[in-house]
């Protein structure tokens, strides 16, 4: 087999081709997303293509005369492969490429590679490989010809060729492998979550789209240290960090990975388990890039995204970051959210009023606690301590005093003296 292909051997030239079908979508705002997304996969763009048709041609993606200008601009730019900006059939990635003589990739083949070099943790490899094979292995068919061309995307990265080249059987058997894998992470996840209900410490996820800057937001909460760079899909591994406010109450704040409009279903799939953190959260830190000109389609995407997983009912707190690099001169907005801050993660602006939020919030989530202990009960107070907010202690004749705000599951056990 012939060897793999360094990324940094030769840099890729590729040509974005977009289908605008006028139903609303921005294939422009999308067609810049996808530059960005070829941008961090290590490509060049060179040219951008859109073609204004009723539909996607469901056999070539691009209607015959638009196949030509295309070739033509391959030629011209010296293009080393074009890149589609949807999720092609196997038909069409096909037929596209015996048309246009060239390598051909698709916007869920982008974000995949830019996963499968992101991707830290054994966690990560595995639903990046999972989501990978599930995807591959769909478009087997047919494709043998041109594994050369192909590779694993941009740069070769992912799968490869060897991964490629394992016929149906290993592949799903692979499958099958990732996923019992997959299945003692969520055993293992659900063990850390019922020890968090056991401790009483309330969660908090911090969802998004890519890139609006969550991971910064955790570093200046928490000093977490994470990578935080202005890419899309800069961290890609969950990060879970404790966070003790002012009142001496404890809260975890979970990054989770960034979404994107067209998340490959794969990846929603693969990812699951880790998304599954802000469904088992007690609040959702919406993280709202305010200077993006696209940010209300941004925020869209993340409710819609949010909803496929379950994820409703949940008391919202958008934070609108990067207020700092903001034009506008009315203040953002969303109506969706029970609580909004506007603050600058980089200037740190605006992180003492998101603070005092989360006190508020979880102190209205607690009841209050007024009640003389025994000398001999002092346990007790470390025990609100520890999981409330002690707001006073009074050491009298009779015992101790105190005044406080407690989880609703420790209240009964501390008024009825039964721990």
């Amino acid at each position: 087999m012939a060897e793999l292909i360094e990324i940094g051997d030769i840099e890729e030239r590729v040509i974005l081709i977009a289908v605008d079908t006028g139903d609303g979508s921005n294939a422009a705002a999308s067609l810049e997303e996808l530059e960005e997304l070829v941008d961090t996969a290590g490509a060049a763009t060179v040219d951008k293509i859109i073609q204004n048709r009723e539909n996607v041609h469901p056999g070539t993606y691009l209607g015959k005369g638009k196949i030509e200008e295309v070739k033509e601009r391959i030629w011209e730019l010296n293009a080393t492969g074009v890149v589609c900006d949807d999720e092609l059939s196997p038909a069409q990635l096909r037929n596209l490429e015996d048309a246009l003589d060239t390598k051909v990739m698709d916007r869920t083949m982008v974000i995949l590679d830019i996963f499968a070099a992101r991707a830290n943790t054994s966690e990560g490899k595995i639903q990046v490989e999972l989501a990978q094979l599930k995807y591959r292995a769909a478009r087997l068919v047919g494709l043998r010809n041109s594994l050369s061309r192909l590779g694993g995307g941009i740069g070769t990265r992912g799968p490869g060729e060897k991964k490629l080249e394992m016929d149906r059987r290993l592949i799903h058997e692979r499958i099958g492998q990732l996923k019992s894998e997959l299945e003692e992470v969520k055993r293992h996840r659900e063990i850390q979550r019922k020890q968090r209900e056991r401790a009483h410490t309330p969660v908090a996820a911090i969802v998004g789209y890519t890139n609006a800057g969550k991971s910064t937001l955790l570093n200046r909460l928490t000093d977490a240290g994470i990578l935080a760079e202005d890419k899309l899909f800069a961290t890609l591994d969950p990060t879970t960090r404790s966070m003790n406010l002012e009142s001496g109450q404890k809260i975890l704040l979970t990054d989770t990975v960034g979404f994107i409009r067209k998340l490959p279903h794969h990846l929603v799939e693969a990812f699951k388990s880790t998304l599954e953190e802000a469904k088992y959260s007690d609040i959702i830190l919406h993280v709202a890039d305010s200077s993006n000109p696209q940010m209300d389609m941004q925020m869209y995407v993340v409710y819609e995204t949010l909803r496929e997983l379950g994820v409703e009912d949940k008391v919202t707190v958008t934070v609108f970051n990067k207020m700092d690099q903001t034009e506008q001169e009315q203040l953002p907005r969303d109506l969706h959210a029970d609580y909004q801050v506007r603050i600058s993660a980089k200037t740190g602006d605006g992180l003492d009023d998101l603070r005092e939020l989360l006190e508020n919030i979880l102190r209205n989530r607690n009841i209050y606690l007024e009640r003389v202990f025994a000398y001999q009960e002092a346990g007790r107070i470390q025990q609100i301590r520890k999981y409330g907010e002690l707001l006073s202690e009074e050491y009298r004749d009779d015992g101790i005093a105190v005044k406080a705000y407690v989880p609703a599951e420790l209240f009964a056990g501390l008024q009825e003296g039964i721990g």
